[in-house]
């Protein structure tokens, strides 16, 4: 787990170690050790921290950026491109995600001479 995502949930939530281990029925000193990435806490835990905080276990885990998928509003025009996206073969799937990287940094690049 990245203990550094850990740390700044509790931080946000404004609990210390102590309150934390409290609330989940665990040690502190086991809080610090998975904030310290010292200890990794089993799957169960980890359920147990996401649904604490409000996010994804893949976010706990670093695997994603994005704390909460489910909260992600999405329109029918979204849905609608990621299915056909969804149909495409892995060499297109690629020519796509290459094709939308590089308008995302042309777009990024536009917005800055704006400023």
């Amino acid at each position: 787990m990245r203990g550094n995502r850990l740390k700044i949930l509790r931080e946000e939530k404004g609990l210390k170690q102590d309150e934390l281990a409290n609330l989940l029925s665990i040690s502190p000193s086991a809080v610090g050790m998975y904030e310290r990435n010292e200890r990794e806490p089993n799957d169960d835990l980890t359920i147990k921290f996401a649904e604490f905080f409000g996010v994804s276990t893949d976010y706990l885990l670093g695997k994603s950026e994005i704390r909460n998928p489910e909260q992600i509003p999405l329109t029918d025009e979204d849905i609608k491109f990621m299915k056909s996206i969804k149909k495409l073969d892995e060499t297109n799937k690629m020519i796509i995600r290459n094709t939308m990287e590089a308008l995302l940094d042309k777009q990024e690049k536009n917005e800055k001479k704006e400023d």
